[in-house]
């Protein structure tokens, strides 16, 4: 096969990869316990009507959110005691959040591969020559990312409920992520959250993407 076969090929690989590292980045970005601070002080955010006042969340939630990230187990989770000694989430949470710990960290080592792979491509279009057809295939990959999440927006927008299901039932086994309104995990994180949570996704990753597409264009007119 042609040199120019491969290229064509390694350029359409940039394409397909690059929405995957602006999604995975920006939800590995807004895994952070700031991005609670911020949603729970967004206007007309729910109260817990079962008592959890904003610090109440706030305090929890960062040993929720922390716990995706870093490398302990459940028991970080497990041994958490509310002041009265009853441990602050049940088994069922416990076994979803492992779910989840398991779902984020496949999901950053993915980010990683890709962010190597696209650098080894980096390189050699570089060195190969074809640099302009990757920074083309990198502009394809921003379009490609606003369109995906154009129509991601547009129906969370229309019909959020589907989405969201559509999602837990793609990644989780049936009746392990659905839980009462009185578990600490509905309190911490009601419907509110997650439907913010795609426009904040969808949101950042095209404003990436649109950053990618202008500055790539910028520089080949200069």
């Amino acid at each position: 096969m042609s040199d120019s076969f491969w290229m064509r090929s390694a350029s359409w690989l940039v394409a397909l990869l690059t929405p995957v590292i602006i999604i995975l980045a920006v939800v590995r970005l807004l895994i952070n316990p700031a991005l609670l601070s911020f949603e729970y002080n967004t206007p007309g955010f729910p109260d817990d009507s079962y008592g959890f006042t904003r610090e109440d969340r706030l305090h929890w939630g960062y040993y929720a959110v922390t716990y995706l990230v870093n490398d302990a187990g459940i028991e970080y989770l497990g041994d958490l005691r509310f002041d009265d000694g009853t441990p602050v989430f049940n088994e069922r949470e416990l076994g979803h959040m492992v779910d989840v710990k398991i779902l984020v960290q496949a999901a950053i080592k993915v980010l990683l591969v890709a962010a190597v792979a696209m650098l080894l491509l980096g390189l050699w279009a570089w060195r190969g020559g074809w640099l302009d057809g990757f920074k083309a295939a990198l502009v394809r990959g921003g379009w490609l990312t606003i369109f995906l999440f154009a129509g991601v927006i547009l129906f969370v927008v229309l019909s959020f409920g589907v989405i969201f299901v559509a999602f837990h039932e793609a990644f989780f086994d049936p009746g392990t992520w659905t839980f009462y309104y009185s578990d600490t995990l509905i309190r911490m994180y009601p419907e509110r959250f997650w439907r913010d949570m795609f426009f904040y996704v969808g949101g950042l990753s095209i404003l990436a993407a649109l950053g990618l597409i202008l500055g790539l264009r910028k520089r080949r007119r200069a």
